[in-house]
């Protein structure tokens, strides 16, 4: 990149002639230089009037990708969710949010909460988002278009004494939370290519709660709030999207092994191998169709009809479920055929209720591969590390469980369970849904689109890290 910028350099200073066309006379254009070739300017000057340019320049651009750190893990019996950074306010505070496809919302705790968690066993200090602090904050009057849009899962509602637009959410595992929207800047780096870097910032709008209920009141795992990744108007990447900041497409790679972590941005992915899936038109969640489940390369007897999209049935993906639950068609014959496969090399025992297995050899030696098979012919593959958890030992052999709950009837919901060591792209310009298995603890390479199919150039971003950029620039 050293030369790019020499060349750069070059050319400010040379007077270019335009040809003669169609027979008009060439003509030339008087170019200035901005800094004299008598004033040496060290690179770090440059540096900073090319970010400050690349920031203005920023609104002319279609589709900058938006990088975020990813933390957590999907292993439940440690810190079950991965959660991300957010900078919200001017000047910015940061908060820690958990990443929720399943939902649209971003929201953070108030200064006013007063059921909300002082601190938190994931080792994190919490903030409380103050409106009173933010130079660029406002509230959401009940007047506001806002408030009458239709927030999933929300209950809105307006208090004519003050004026102030409010919701209540509910969520699957019970946990609720309340409190009013706000609008407020939030601050950002955007890669515009291969080496370009602008600090941003855009107005969005997000809840401030001010009370919560349910395992949003306790310590082991609190987080600040949480980043609704959901298709509606009031997501986050449907906000920036329609105004073109952002594609129209978000990707993550969750890292199941180690420490977690992973990656996440508001662009596309770029993987060879990703298969893609279309979404169920007209849903409220990220709904997929599955059409049947295969073990071992054999299809399960399933009824078709136990897959189909419906009043509260169907398959969604929802990275803030960390295990993934079957209904119970299709629970019951998934288990039979798992325990008649391994039932020579591992034994199966109750715990917990839980069907689990001892197993004294790899589970990969073991237990095969499933594969859930989608409209398209798209088939999501799954390693037993991927149905399976890890639940101790028992008689000095490990124990393995099966990580799908059983329920008896509603949703099938793909967790971080199932999620994890994937690239996962949300390709909400196309309604569709693409994976691919992936190492998330390597570089993935992530494209700028200025169109539904047009690719302007690519960078690549590393395991909850920023892009990686030549050092000379």
């Amino acid at each position: 990149m050293r030369g790019f910028l020499t060349l750069v350099l070059a050319l400010a200073t040379v007077l270019v002639p335009l040809s003669v066309v169609s027979g008009l006379p060439g003509s030339f254009l008087p170019l200035e230089r901005a800094i004299p070739l008598s004033q040496r300017v060290e690179l770090e000057a440059l540096r900073a009037r090319d970010r400050a340019r690349h920031a203005r320049i920023l609104q002319g651009v279609v589709g900058g990708v938006v990088d975020f750190s990813v933390e957590g893990a999907s292993d439940p019996y440690s810190v079950g969710l991965y959660f991300t950074k957010v900078k919200l306010g001017s000047p910015p505070r940061e908060f820690n949010v958990q990443i929720d496809t399943g939902s649209d919302i971003l929201w953070v705790n108030c200064n006013t909460c007063g059921n909300c968690p002082q601190s938190s066993g994931l080792g994190i200090e919490l903030n409380f988002y103050d409106t009173a602090i933010s130079s660029t904050a406002a509230l959401i009057s009940c007047s506001d278009p806002v408030c009458l849009a239709a927030a999933q899962g929300a209950a809105t509602e307006c208090s004519p004494q003050i004026n102030r637009c409010s919701y209540t959410f509910q969520y699957g595992d019970g946990s609720g939370t309340s409190g009013y929207y706000v609008s407020d800047a939030m601050n950002f780096d955007m890669i515009l290519g291969q080496s370009m870097l602008a600090n941003s910032s855009a107005t969005i709008v997000f809840g401030c709660s001010i009370s919560q209920s349910g395992d949003l009141t306790k310590t082991d795992k609190a987080v600040d709030g949480i980043f609704g990744f959901g298709p509606g108007a009031l997501s986050v990447i449907s906000q920036l999207s329609s105004r073109s900041i952002t594609p129209k497409v978000f990707s993550h790679c969750l890292k199941g092994e180690g420490n977690g972590g992973g990656i996440l941005v508001l662009g596309e992915i770029l993987e060879p191998s990703i298969v893609y899936t279309p979404l169920v038109p007209s849903q409220p969640h990220y709904n997929l169709n599955l059409q049947s489940i295969s073990v071992n390369g054999q299809l399960l007897p399933v009824d078709p009809a136990v897959f189909a999209t419906s009043n509260n049935r169907g398959t969604i993906i929802d990275s803030g479920t960390t295990l993934a639950y079957l209904v119970q068609e299709a629970y019951d014959p998934f288990v039979n055929a798992i325990t008649t496969i391994v039932s020579q090399s591992a034994s199966p025992i109750i715990s917990k209720g839980n069907q689990c297995y001892r197993v004294p050899f790899s589970v990969g030696d073991v237990f095969p591969q499933v594969s859930l098979n989608f409209a398209g012919g798209a088939s999501m593959l799954l390693k037993p590390e991927q149905y399976l958890m890890h639940s101790g030992f028992v008689d000095g052999a490990a124990m393995w469980c099966i990580g799908f709950q059983k329920v008896q009837a509603g949703l099938i919901i793909l967790g971080d369970l199932v999620l994890k060591d994937k690239i996962f792209v949300y390709d909400l310009a196309h309604q569709r849904i693409g994976w691919a298995n992936y190492d998330c603890s390597l570089a993935v390479n992530v494209s700028v689109t200025t169109s539904k199919d047009e690719y302007i150039n690519a960078g690549q971003l590393h395991l909850s890290s920023s892009p990686i950029f030549d050092p000379e620039w």
